[in-house]
């Protein structure tokens, strides 16, 4: 049997990751700023993170949600002290997609309305309701197109009050920061605006944090810069590093019953210990300022470098914006200098989301290669 070709393939097999590094099985070593789409937080193979999930499929690796599972109040407990956010639940799920479709059913649920508005740019996921608050349609069936959606601008405060006042709006749902958009971010003013037009209008706030959460920016969610609680807070990539993982964070307003929600896999035994080991790594070896000096740094860097236009993002969540094209620059990067960088819908965009635990040595390479490599542009 063949696989289903719908993805784009480097010729490369990565075969073994240390660190902020990956070896392919001719044992080329390659320098991750990419992270896997930033899934991987803490560093490929962290020791500790290893230990605790060699230990734990050793013991049991997953029995279903029918049973009680300490490791799951374990989780919800650290992620407690470690984010500093209170008065909210977790559910537990296995993917970003997957948490952002409970985030939109429970929204719909508790509002007893069907429309979301969402952005410009936005990427939620690939699933029903996700793709349907996408903002792409090439990647939309007939399917998902039946969902009752809205999308808007960025800081566009008068026409997303004009769509919430109309009454049907069960939520808005909004990155941040855009990962594969572009890493936009929109100002203070304009969050809280809408955090206040949510609860004007009784349609619920969803922050998807699942790729700018986890510390990435140098605060444990992105939207803590911004003042706003959030009713609903989508989690999953480096929630895990790499182990499959997600959930919601579910602020006091709502009331849980009985098969309201529900999911096979998610918060099973594995992942647990998996999600537990990356919080304790990260706060450990304070990977949160880690993120949020290299920034400094990163930005120091490109300064240096007349081609950088715009550095984009904050912490380890960052997009270097170029006035040309990237696609060979990226593939340049990767064959010739064995840096894994990544795309975006920008297309002068090179995104970076290595692991939180990179050193400044680390982009020094990068830059002796990136001007190494611009020289022939």
């Amino acid at each position: 049997m063949n696989l289903f070709d719908v993805y784009p393939l480097y010729n490369i097999t990565p075969v073994k990751g240390e660190g902020c590094h990956v070896y392919d099985d001719e044992g080329k070593k390659y320098l991750d700023l990419y992270g896997g789409h930033a899934v991987i937080s803490i560093g490929h193979s962290h020791p500790s993170y290893v230990k605790a999930v060699q230990e734990q499929v050793q013991k049991l690796g997953f029995y279903s949600n029918s049973i009680k599972n300490p490791l799951q109040d374990e989780l919800a407990e650290k992620l407690l002290q470690v984010s500093g956010l209170e008065n909210y639940k977790l559910f537990l799920c296995n993917s970003g997609a997957e948490a952002n479709e409970n985030a939109l059913k429970l929204a719909s649920f508790h509002t007893g309305k069907s429309r979301v508005i969402y952005f410009k740019n936005a990427f939620h996921g690939r699933t029903s309701g996700a793709v349907a608050v996408t903002d792409n349609e090439s990647i939309k069936a007939p399917f998902n197109k039946a969902h009752e959606v809205t999308c808007l601008a960025f800081e566009d405060v008068s026409g997303l009050e004009k769509e919430l006042s109309k009454g049907d709006v069960a939520g808005v749902i909004v990155e941040i920061i855009q990962g594969v958009g572009g890493l936009d971010e929109a100002s203070t003013e304009f969050y809280q605006a809408t955090a206040n037009l949510c609860s004007k209008y009784n349609a619920v706030l969803l922050a998807d944090e699942v790729q700018s959460g986890y510390g990435r920016t140098g605060d444990f969610f992105a939207f803590q810069k911004h003042q706003i609680s959030p009713d609903i807070i989508s989690v999953a990539k480096g929630m895990g590093n790499g182990f499959p993982i997600g959930g919601i964070l579910i602020s006091s307003k709502f009331e849980a019953k009985h098969g309201l929600l529900g999911t096979t896999f998610g918060g099973n035994h594995l992942a647990c210990a998996a999600g537990i080991a990356v919080l304790d790594v990260i706060e450990n070896e304070n990977l949160m300022q880690n993120a949020a000096e290299i920034f400094q740094f990163v930005k120091e860097k490109a300064a240096e470098i007349p081609q950088i236009k715009q550095v984009k993002g904050r912490g380890l969540m960052l997009g270097l914006e170029f006035d040309f094209e990237v696609a060979s620059l990226r593939k340049d990067l990767l064959f010739e200098h064995q840096i894994f960088t990544g795309a975006a819908s920008n297309k002068k965009l090179l995104r970076i989301l290595p692991p939180l635990s990179i050193q400044k040595g680390h982009f020094e390479q990068f830059f002796s290669a990136l001007k190494s490599e611009l020289k022939n542009q």
